[in-house]
């Protein structure tokens, strides 16, 4: 693992940069949310990818990671915010640029499909990036205020303290961790497994989420999670939203509560669950690679620092 960097606060006036690494998105979509980050006083530029179809992806892959390793080229670009997910950032993880990524190190935001990058990134390059709402979470007409008050904090750098006040939290199992954040997207956690970007959880705070996932479905990326011994390297577990994950193909099911008893209170590292951060409104972000304490007693989880410089 490379040294840990952090990206450097947005000010006014600056440019931030869209781009679409996974699945392809409406253009004026886009275009619309992107009114709210000029009205905090900053530049879009919005990249090719957005305009361009490959079938399911935004381009080809050669095309999307080009795109991307331009923008952390680019000295006028200060911040890459991902339009959406989707699917496709892991077909292009071994064509970017990580040593170009360490060498200008900027804010990189999103979530979903995103993780994988999440993962390459931090890895690779050691950059904090944000698992945070996509750009066209912005647009939607019943956007949480707390949702878009996540890129307010790129701009007034502050230190995450997540507490009941944001949800109602549940103790799985008692304790306290210390640890980086690490996680997101189950899927794409398993995704990185046997690659160069695997996502390493040693004494760290894992987070997890995911979508229209059927319980069974879960189970057996749980499942896999925890042969490869994710859950029992982790310092500690934060289960966060699990939107719409009912059983559809197999009406008789277990729970999810039943899921995560087998696979990750079974490891018996201190877990926390309710988070409100993934597919969830609203959708917290979390700088990732930022150390920070998970207790089940004060019910919190607190970062050390922010996931910018000043």
């Amino acid at each position: 693992m490379v040294e840990l960097i952090k990206p450097r606060r947005l000010s006014p006036g600056d440019t931030v940069a869209i781009t679409a690494p996974a699945s392809w998105a409406d253009k004026d979509q886009v275009k619309a949310a992107s009114s709210y980050l000029e009205e905090l006083g900053l530049h879009v530029r919005l990249g090719e990818t957005i305009s361009m179809q490959h079938g399911y992806l935004a381009g080809t892959d050669e095309q999307r990671a080009a795109e991307l390793n331009a923008m952390f080229a680019d000295p006028m670009i200060k911040a890459i915010i991902c339009a959406r997910g989707g699917y496709g950032t892991g077909r292009m993880a071994d064509l970017l640029d990580y040593e170009l990524i360490r060498a200008n190190p900027k804010i990189f935001w999103g979530y979903s499909d995103i993780t994988f990058l999440h993962a390459a990134i931090g890895r690779l390059a050691g950059l904090v990036t944000f698992h945070g709402p996509m750009l066209i979470d912005l647009g939607k007409e019943d956007v949480h205020p707390l949702t878009i008050q996540n890129y307010e904090t790129l701009l007034r750098p502050s230190v995450l303290h997540y507490t009941e006040e944001i949800s109602p939290l549940q103790t799985l199992v008692e304790g306290e961790a210390f640890g980086a954040l690490v996680g997101g997207n189950i899927s794409l956690i398993v995704s990185t497994l046997g690659t160069p970007y695997e996502l390493d959880t040693k004494g760290k705070l894992l987070f997890i989420e995911d979508i229209d996932e059927e319980p069974y479905r879960l189970d057996r990326m749980l499942n896999q999670l925890r042969l490869a011994g994710k859950f029992a390297d982790a310092a500690g577990i934060l289960i966060c939203d699990f939107n719409n994950c009912m059983p559809n193909k197999r009406k008789v099911s277990l729970t999810l509560e039943q899921i995560f008893n087998d696979h990750i209170i079974s490891a018996g590292k201190p877990t926390l669950a309710g988070f409100k951060i993934g597919h969830c409104s609203p959708n917290i972000a979390v700088p990732m690679g930022i150390g920070a304490r998970m207790s089940t007693y004060d019910k919190l989880l607190a970062c050390t620092e922010p996931g910018v410089e000043a």
